[in-house]
């Protein structure tokens, strides 16, 4: 069973957590925990309208620093920040664990775990691409939040499929079929 934190960050674009989280509530074989900054669930509640605790995972304050996944002796097996923001990334990069979400990226941080960051802003200042290279200089992969073209998704929902198959191929999940994997041009590029 893969043990994972997912962190709902402030930053638009909570459907990708929405979606994310229904696709690992379909699968079985993961345990997310699940835990929302402050603005990321009102985000939730702007953008998504429903209650995110009828996906049944369990859900923790931004400021439960007793959770399990706040001390690195917890055996998780990695977090994603989905979405991220441009501030979040900023406390995560600089190891300011001002709530839940920011403590349990630098639990993983601190452990070696794998640490995706979403990020949703565009366009990026150049404090958001410093954040990204001392994020990543840290051990944290960034994903942006931009979808994928050519699988030509029909809809929204396709789109947004893109970005979740590259989030759960870095968690370890690969065995999904969100989305046609690349094979290369047919005939060769013209």
């Amino acid at each position: 069973m893969t043990r994972l934190v997912v962190g709902v960050g402030g930053a638009s674009g909570a459907v990708y957590a929405q979606r994310l989280l229904g696709v690992l509530a379909a699968r079985g074989d993961v345990e997310a925990h699940v835990v929302f900054s402050k603005m990321g669930r009102v985000v939730w509640h702007d953008e998504i309208g429903t209650d995110p605790a009828d996906l049944g995972f369990p859900l923790y304050a931004s400021g439960d620093m007793a959770a399990a996944f706040a001390s690195g002796s917890a055996r998780f097996d990695g977090m994603v920040v989905v979405p991220c923001s441009g501030g979040g990334l900023g406390r995560i990069a600089h190891g300011l664990s001002t709530d839940l979400v920011g403590r349990a990226a630098d639990v993983c941080l601190k452990e070696r775990r794998p640490l995706l960051l979403v990020l949703r802003e565009s366009p990026y200042s150049l404090v958001h691409c410093r954040n990204m290279v001392a994020a990543t200089e840290a051990g944290a992969t960034i994903i942006p939040a931009s979808p994928s073209f050519y699988s030509r998704p029909g809809d929204l929902g396709a789109a947004v499929d893109t970005v979740v198959a590259r989030v759960m191929d870095h968690l370890g999940l690969a065995d999904h079929t969100l989305q046609p994997r690349w094979t290369g041009l047919q005939g060769g590029a013209a």
